[in-house]
């Protein structure tokens, strides 16, 4: 019987390391370890739960709910979603990494109360839309920020030129930080432009680097994803 329930574990644990996989190749919070435990912890819970309180049963006084533990199990991880989610220049970040962990927990409970066509369904589930939705069809994308470190020559019309670069490319300035390097050094005559920007549906971050480097004034350009 043990080894049974084991092997529910070791599959549930499977089914989280690849949604986990899935996260740590974007470069997300929670990636293969993280989602490995979780989907193990909540299949395990979810088992003694259901299995854990056998020897009880027939006793005096003693009422068995085999639905206690797994649903503390929801709440439970739910706090610890919520400590991935975190705002960054006035974009909110790891909603769904958030959310990939209370379904990787759900996916264990349910492996672990014996529905192996659900939990790798589920997983299966998530993964293509998760590929599907970060595909580059048009109707399936949306806005999204951008970090970008910009250091231009400070002459007339610099930065004007590089307003003009970013409307070309359907950019959206939503944070903007200028610092004038002291007039010593390799940056004197310097400006350093810190700039959290949103690129539409339509937008295309190659297109939007290519405009800026065209920018006469521009001396280096970089950029993270926000």
């Amino acid at each position: 019987m043990e080894y049974e329930l084991l092997l529910r574990v070791i599959v549930a644990g499977a089914c989280g390391l690849f949604i986990g996989y899935e996260r740590k190749s974007r470069m997300k919070e929670a990636g293969i370890r993280t989602h490995f435990v979780v989907a193990t912890g909540a299949a395990l819970m979810m088992v003694i739960s259901k299995y854990g309180f056998k020897d009880m049963q027939g006793e005096t006084g003693v009422a068995l709910d085999p639905s206690r533990i797994a649903a503390q199990v929801v709440s439970g991880v739910g706090f610890l979603g919520a400590g991935m989610i975190f705002m960054q220049r006035q974009t909110v970040k790891g909603l769904t990494t958030a959310a990939g962990m209370w379904a990787t927990a759900g996916i264990g409970m349910a492996i672990g109360a014996n529905l192996y066509l659900l939990g790798i369904g589920v997983t299966l589930l998530i993964l293509v839309a998760q590929k599907l939705l970060h595909s580059g069809f048009g109707w399936l994308s949306s806005p999204r920020s951008e970090q970008m470190s910009i250091r231009l020559s400070d002459e007339g019309g610099a930065v004007e030129a590089l307003q003009s670069a970013l409307q070309a490319a359907g950019v959206t300035v939503l944070q903007f930080q200028a610092e004038k390097h002291a007039e010593v050094g390799e940056a004197a005559g310097q400006l350093q432009l810190e700039l959290t920007v949103r690129i539409t549906a339509a937008g295309d971050v190659d297109k939007l680097l290519v405009l800026v480097q065209r920018v006469p004034q521009v001396i280096r350009v970089e950029m993270q994803q926000a």
